[in-house]
């Protein structure tokens, strides 16, 4: 029942944290004008597929990455050439909507016509000799958004303008940084929420939440109590309560607390533990919470910076050498780690949602092939010098990229393997 859970929670967590990154993609394209063929959440054969307006939506089976299809990215346009018979279906207007490639007994009402000569891209017309009439040569308008149907299956044309190169560098810049910029927003959220609910920490001398193993609940402490001194110290934060009962492990201390205005002295024999190779003393009791939407708002904000300047750091020392590969974790260990953390409560389990959507947020603007931080690199050279990169070389740097990515994944993939289920 556990794995089953684990799973679950692995798939939710990864699948909203993809949902958000490609969201941010398809959004900022949509906002460009570009065209957006196919929205994808999960890699492989499709499980659910819904189409609305331009976009397919899709689920895939492996809830591993997801991508936003954009028109001009690939050749996705059918490439008509002189010499093919195709069906014509028209508006009312006589522009064509629809160009049959085969099957074209299916469309009884449909103008046969062998193709001379055509443009999808830019003028949008096609010329050709109409069954019938073999020795008059007609152009017909192109609609904008008609589409190419082969084996019963439409493919919306994109002019050139709907093309995701068509459009400025600062549009195509910002619907590449949109999908990592979605991760920093969602975990913002995250922690939004968790301060909401779960209250955010203030540094008063009061009592939170007690464990229900701590000296703290079986001396007579309770949640809420106002701390006035801890061993005959006056404290005025909840750092200083700490710091006091950290520092008598096993030792008898009093606290004089006030509670419904009355003062009371109870002691308290903090327990010992060990921790960062020094003996310490605990209690059991949280610190103080405070429900406030201004708070938690701050609280969204602060948590989001604390933990990207985190993960900049550990980046640091993978660069310089104090964090080898053997310490990464691909889909394996995040799986394992989700196990972990989503034993210890929900809002542990959001708050470990926030760090990976930072860590995704964070990874795919590294300046590396493949990466988003890759396109914008390019997208900068392209800013520097005036022009854009050759497309044909900068999709190939991108292709060698996503080949020693996947490189890497293995690899990492592997020592996961090894840690987790073989030593």
């Amino acid at each position: 029942m556990q794995t089953v859970e684990t799973l679950l929670a692995f798939i939710v967590i990864f699948g909203a944290l993809v949902f958000f990154h490609e969201l941010g993609h398809l959004v900022f394209a949509k906002r460009a004008g570009i065209l957006c063929r196919e929205f994808a959440i999960g890699m492989g054969p499709k499980v659910f597929t819904y189409k609305k307006n331009e976009t397919q939506y899709t689920i895939r089976l492996l809830p591993l990455g997801g991508y936003v299809r954009m028109a001009g990215e690939d050749a996705d346009n059918v490439d008509l050439k002189p010499g093919y018979r195709v069906g014509l279906v028209m508006d009312e207007e006589e522009n064509v909507t629809k160009i049959i490639l085969n099957n074209k007994d299916k469309y009884p009402d449909i103008r046969l016509v062998e193709v001379e000569r055509v443009d999808l891209d830019h003028k949008l017309f096609l010329t050709g000799f109409e069954e019938g009439d073999e020795e008059t040569l007609k152009s017909f308008s192109i609609h904008p958004q008609a589409v190419i149907v082969e084996n019963g299956v439409e493919n919306q044309i994109a002019p050139y303008d709907r093309q995701f190169p068509s459009k400025s560098l600062g549009h195509r810049a910002m619907t590449i940084f949109a999908g990592p910029m979605m991760n920093f927003v969602l975990a913002f959220f995250i922690f939004l929420i968790i301060g909401l609910f779960q209250g955010v920490e203030v540094d008063e001398a009061k009592l939170g939440k007690l464990t229900e193993d701590g000296p703290a609940l079986t001396s007579g402490l309770q949640t809420g109590d106002r701390v006035e001194s801890v061993n005959g110290a006056e404290v005025s934060s909840w750092t200083d309560v700490q710091e006091n009962i950290q520092s008598n492990p096993g030792k008898e201390i009093e606290f004089v607390v006030v509670r419904d205005g009355e003062t009371l002295t109870i002691p308290v024999v903090p327990k010992e533990i060990e921790r960062e190779g020094k003996t310490i003393g605990i209690i059991g009791v949280y610190p103080p919470v405070e429900k406030d939407i201004l708070k938690s708002i701050q609280y969204g904000f602060t948590q989001t910076y604390f933990w990207t300047k985190q993960i900049f750091i550990i980046l640091g020392d993978l660069v310089t050498g104090g964090f080898t590969i053997d310490s990464l974790s691909g889909p394996v260990g995040i799986y394992k780690s989700t196990e972990e953390v989503a034993q210890q409560g929900i809002f542990v389990l959001m708050k470990w949602a926030a760090l990976l959507s930072i860590n995704l947020g964070i990874m795919n603007l590294l300046p590396l092939p493949a990466l988003d931080g890759g396109r914008l690199l390019f997208f900068l050279v392209e800013f520097l010098r005036g022009k854009p990169v050759d497309r044909q070389k900068e999709g190939l740097v991108h292709v060698i990229g996503f080949a020693l990515l996947m490189l890497l994944m293995i690899v990492v993939t592997w020592n996961d393997i090894q840690r987790f289920f073989i030593e």
